[in-house]
């Protein structure tokens, strides 16, 4: 008898391994909603389900464990893809191939909790709903500040489809920015969804797996579905009619951008790291900048207006583009070599390792005059928690050396004859109204980032999808290099220009349209979405009468 009472303790009873296992599961069903395959019919199923266990709910240590696990299975099936960058080093990291992932969803699965345990302390209906989702837009948005910040997988990147329809559904982001799309978002997936669900035999099947021998509570939504659904398509009718105004109302001003040699020299990570052929890499990125500046030099003439002057050539190379840092830092000759082969450029864009005065490693962008002397120099502000950045809690020593020093933040680099250019460093894009520097806003944005680390997955998507949200939000064309891919161009309306996909070398030449006039979002930033998180959750406080 005691061994019978001890086994009961510590094995789960059925209904707790069905909570687990469905929570889980529905955290994982919502990521086929992010980027690349953009599912989000996906959305009113998870969130509806959801939403529905959380109506149906009073106890908040029992809601808060269903937002942990829903977070956790979120978290970890969508950042699966940081498991390639251990796969790289698996001789030497092999044992820490499981963290990445499920280390990173423990951490944030907070973050759903804190919401879905919140938002119990409203009555069941459209009111805790409407609460959760403001709730979890602003943990969401407080994912900035966990470490050296990790905002991987806003739900708002769900729209930013490919093509004409997702550059519709994105314009918003310059007014509310893609918090603002995330609020939207989880708002209409979590009332819609529920009650669209709460009387369906499945909604039926999880009250009576989750609570066996209890009858569950009637609907709360049943009565108010029609009015939820008609409220739900007028918004998306209004928010169709704005972005499509938006589209067709808003011109760029000002001078055209640059003409940008968007180089695409397609290093595999490990040839890197062993340094197996360095002088080959740096040859093989000669070459194609030498290509690329003479398409520019073809498009300066072709794309050239009476009485105008000639547009200026930059080229980019991707972040820690080749091995041998010090070539950049400390070879005169080297850099002089470089712009030599891509003569006729106004400006390159470099990214390379450097070391400061102190000794310590920088991520950073270096812009070369047609001379090859350094003009000016940007170092990453935003460090990748576990792979440059080492949070001082953790005991082992994974980042060699502690990791790299951190730069001061968003700069605008005035080069000679070069439109004004804000630099940014492979992940730094996904903070959204974090890019651009306040107080000297550039005419374009260029980003270099090397996603060889992260394999052919949908990993290098959605940061793709990160870089088209932030034009536009700033409403900047952007330029893009990426060592594997995917390099891109886009104008400030999220329009691609022109891009390579992953996996390829190549090189593109892309003019740069002038800048659209600043954004609302550009110019409030994130106080837009957190004062629309704030509005709705004093509206689900206030008071109201009950039927009789």
């Amino acid at each position: 008898m005691p061994r019978k009472i001890v086994f009961s303790r510590f094995c789960p009873k059925r209904e707790t391994l069905c909570f687990i296992a469905i929570l889980l599961g529905l955290g994982g069903l919502a990521t086929l909603a992010l980027p690349p395959l953009h599912g989000l019919p996906i959305l009113l199923l998870s969130f509806g389900l959801l939403g529905y266990i959380l109506n149906t709910t009073q106890n908040w240590k029992r809601a808060a464990w269903a937002g942990a696990l829903f977070g956790f299975g979120f978290y970890a099936a969508g950042l699966y893809w940081l498991v390639y960058a251990v796969l790289i080093r698996a001789d030497e990291f092999w044992w820490f191939v499981p963290f990445p992932s499920l280390g990173c969803a423990l951490i944030l699965a907070p973050t759903v909790a804190a919401p879905a345990a919140l938002s119990t302390l409203l009555p069941a209906g459209i009111r805790r709903l409407s609460a959760f989702a403001a709730l979890w837009t602003l943990f969401d948005m407080g994912r900035t500040f966990i470490f050296s910040g990790f905002t991987w997988n806003a739900l708002g990147s769900c729209l930013a489809i490919p093509g004409p329809i997702g550059q519709l559904l994105i314009q918003p982001a310059a007014w509310v920015g893609e918090d603002g799309l995330t609020l939207g978002l989880v708002t209409l997936s979590l009332l819609c969804g529920t009650t669209i669900l709460e009387q369906t035999p499945l909604a039926r099947w999880i009250s009576h797996t989750l609570n066996p021998g209890h009858v569950p509570p009637p609907p709360c939504l049943s009565h108010l579905r029609r009015r939820v659904l008609m409220c739900s398509g007028a918004g998306l009718l209004t928010w169709g009619i704005a972005a499509g105004l938006r589209l067709y109302t808003v011109h760029p001003a000002g001078e055209p951008g640059p003409i940008t040699v968007i180089v695409q020299g397609n290093v595999p990570e490990t040839e890197k790291i062993g340094r197996q052929s360095p002088r080959d890499i740096f040859m093989r990125y000669l070459g194609l900048t030498a290509q690329g500046v003479q398409a520019a030099q073809a498009l300066q003439t072709t794309q050239r207006k009476p009485g105008e002057h000639f547009r200026p050539i930059v080229f980019l190379w991707p972040e820690t583009s080749f091995p041998g840092y010090e070539l950049i830092q400390n070879s005169p000759r080297a850099r002089q070599a470089i712009m030599e082969w891509a003569i006729g450029a106004d400006a390159g864009i470099i990214g390379a390792l450097r070391m400061d005065d102190s000794g310590h490693y920088r991520n950073s962008v270096v812009a070369l005059a047609p001379d090859g002397a350094i003009e000016a120099v940007y170092d990453k502000a935003r460090l990748v928690p576990f792979g440059e950045y080492q949070p001082p809690f953790i005991p082992l020593q994974i980042v060699p050396q502690g990791g790299m020093a951190a730069g001061p933040g968003p700069q605008t680099w005035h080069l000679a004859d070069v439109p004004a250019v804000g630099p940014l460093i492979c992940y730094e894009v996904i903070f959204s109204g974090d890019v651009v520097n306040a107080h000297d806003r550039p005419r374009w944005l260029a980003n270099v980032t090397n996603d060889a680390w992260f394999g052919n997955s949908a990993g290098p998507r959605q940061h793709l999808s990160s870089v088209r949200l932030r034009a536009v939000e700033e409403g900047l064309p952007i330029a893009r290099a990426a060592n594997t891919g995917i390099s891109v161009a886009y104008d400030g309306l999220g329009h691609m220009l022109d891009h390579l996909g992953w996996g390829k070398q190549g090189v593109l030449s892309v003019a740069l349209p002038a800048p659209l006039p600043p954004t609302l979002f550009g110019r409030l930033g994130q106080s837009i979405p957190l004062a629309l998180c704030l509005m709705l959750l004093g509206l689900t406080c206030i008071p109201y009468p009950r039927r009789p």
